[in-house]
């Protein structure tokens, strides 16, 4: 069944700076080399993304046209955001470009704006969703946000970040963290611009994402992200 999500994907939009364009190319570079395809299986189906709304799937009575129009209106009450000098980080087992320490607040705030505003397009989940996402393994605070809004890491589990790879062995971190390193150099500690949210679709179960449609910011005062 055919599943939407609510991302940001620097570079998307066709009016987006060059430090945008020039971040998304690096990734959708990385995701392609032939020496980490191993390692980048599930980061290349979801795509160059940091997610916003989780990917879901729609609830009775509610239409893909129904949500890119409430897209439309969700973005233009929300102006542009800069996304501070991303670098390569751990994130657990994974590796993600996350903005500097301390640039995270503007970001949550959209996400969580974000969480709120699209969950009237949600579906209940289904006991297969529930054992996919592995409750047991989950905190308490994550577990009733998992049930709530359907994502565990929302709200104050949110973490913006754009995932760059699949969980990492160990043996191959040292290997993969040069690579990194070397590969986002050019494009990384500079301020990228984010200038509109996208609707990604997976549209069958295991299918890659595509991007669906962006939807830019209208506001035109830059909001700080502190």
């Amino acid at each position: 069944m055919t599943r939407y999500a609510v991302y940001a994907v620097p570079g998307a939009h066709d009016a987006d700076a060059d430090a945008a364009r020039r971040l998304r190319d690096a990734a959708e570079a990385w995701l392609a080399r032939a020496d980490v395809r191993d390692l980048t299986s599930d980061a290349r189906r979801y795509g160059f993304h940091a997610t916003l709304k989780a990917p879901m799937r729609l609830a009775d009575g509610r239409t893909e046209a129904e949500l890119r129009a409430a897209a439309d209106a969700f973005a233009a009450e929300h102006g542009p955001l800069s996304i501070r000098a991303p670098r390569v980080t751990a994130i657990d087992a994974f590796r993600a470009l996350v903005p500097a320490p301390g640039q995270q607040s503007a970001l949550a705030d959209l996400a969580a704006e974000s969480v709120q505003a699209f969950d009237e397009f949600r579906a209940p989940l289904s006991p297969e969703d529930v054992r996919r996402r592995r409750p047991e393994r989950l905190t308490p605070r994550q577990r009733d946000l998992f049930e709530r809004w359907g994502y565990p890491y929302v709200l104050d589990e949110f973490r913006f970040h754009l995932t760059l790879t699949d969980a990492v062995p160990v043996e191959r971190s040292a290997g993969v963290d040069a690579a990194l390193d070397e590969h986002f150099a050019p494009v990384t500690g500079v301020d990228v611009p984010l200038t509109a949210i996208a609707i990604c679709v997976e549209p069958a179960p295991g299918a890659a994402f595509e991007l669906l449609s962006v939807h830019p910011f209208a506001l035109r005062t830059p909001q700080e992200t502190t």
